[in-house]
């Protein structure tokens, strides 16, 4: 499987294979688009260097090998991870199986219920956490949708949420790559550090609305 993502990640089209990653995980979070982020991006730490092809018997050729960019990569994936959002939000607020999904689970539920609180209050920071966490996109995205927010309340959250979930995964990949070396161990590193935050993350999304006397989100 290493060997198939640093193939990968040596060709144009690992931008449309993370733009793709990143736009479906909203409805399917098992995809490993942070994986991917993360691969090319310590990928893009090795610089643009080459690779040794033997071209005869006794004579080799140093080929050079291509590395994505990491602001092409950035673009992408941030790019789709709004678009996803907005696709998921659309479709959630349409009502169908979406909204009776979220009627029938105790925990959607809540979830739809802070989001909109949350979001009433100024208090979009929720979106932007929930990126970090397994599923929460889905769950605020769709959340927001069934509650029937305004796009303009949801869209900035959504952006910003997706250049910071973008901006971590590939600093993460990146500076991984500069310190562990573009191998198994610093990708490996830099995947921990991913789902850590994403723990953290969901602890946070989680947690107990504060009561009455706490402040309110800003």
């Amino acid at each position: 499987m290493l060997e198939s993502l640093g193939s990968l990640t040596g060709s144009p089209w690992i931008y449309a294979v993370v733009g793709v990653s990143v736009l479906l995980d909203v409805f399917l979070p098992v995809l490993p688009s942070g994986v991917l982020m993360i691969t090319a991006a310590t990928a893009a730490a090795a610089g643009t260097g080459s690779t040794t092809v033997a071209v005869a018997a006794d004579k080799v050729a140093q080929v050079p090998r291509e590395v994505p960019s990491l602001l092409i990569l950035m673009a992408c994936a941030a790019g789709a991870s709004v678009l996803g959002d907005l696709f998921a939000f659309r479709l959630a607020r349409r009502g169908g199986r979406l909204g009776r999904a979220i009627a029938g689970s105790r925990r959607l539920s809540n979830a739809q219920e802070r989001l909109g609180g949350a979001l009433s209050r100024g208090g979009g920071i929720l979106v932007v956490i929930a990126r970090f966490a397994p599923a929460g996109r889905s769950i605020v995205s769709i959340g927001a949708g069934v509650a029937h927010r305004k796009v303009m309340e949801f869209l900035p959250w959504s952006a910003l949420a997706g250049v910071a979930w973008t901006g971590y995964s590939t600093g993460l990949g990146y500076f991984g790559g500069q310190w562990l070396g573009a191998s198994w161990v610093g990708t490996a590193v830099s995947v921990l550090a991913l789902f850590a935050a994403g723990s953290l993350a969901a602890y946070v999304v989680r947690r107990p609305e504060p009561g009455p006397a706490a402040a309110p989100l800003a």
